[in-house]
């Protein structure tokens, strides 16, 4: 017999352990709320309305963490680089950007174990975007 035992763990991806597209709404959402009033970050988006940037790292973060490829679909290769390059981002930037996903990140209450997996995706991808040196 080739039955599965009940109780066998599926793979399941990240995207589906956390909770799948409203989890990951809910963080960008906060987020975005985060960038709104920062001094450092609310500049560098030149969109009056930040609807569009949150819906674009919402789709981005998804699709990373084993959601639906719909970013890929409407924008091709996500090039965080190249996307960020007319961006100032120095380490005032990196920190205000972590500051502000920690509120998101907080405000989502994941278990231990994949809110550490998370964050240390998020410092790790914002690190990589600094391109500007201070002084």
């Amino acid at each position: 017999m080739n039955e599965i035992p009940v109780g066998t763990p599926s793979s399941v991806t990240f995207y589906e352990a956390v909770g799948g597209e409203e989890t990951f709404r809910r963080l960008v959402h906060r987020f975005y709320q985060e960038v709104a009033a920062d001094p450092i970050l609310r500049p560098m988006y030149p969109e009056e309305d930040l609807g569009p940037a949150e819906e674009r790292l919402a789709l981005f973060l998804m699709q990373y963490w084993g959601g639906p490829r719909t970013y890929s679909d409407r924008r091709g290769h996500p090039r965080l680089r190249m996307r960020h390059m007319p961006f100032r981002v120095d380490r005032a930037a990196h920190d205000a950007w972590l500051r502000c996903m920690r509120a998101g990140v907080d405000e989502l209450e994941l278990p231990e174990e994949l809110e550490a997996q998370l964050w240390k995706y998020l410092t790790y991808a914002a690190a990589t975007l600094i391109n500007t040196q201070e002084g």
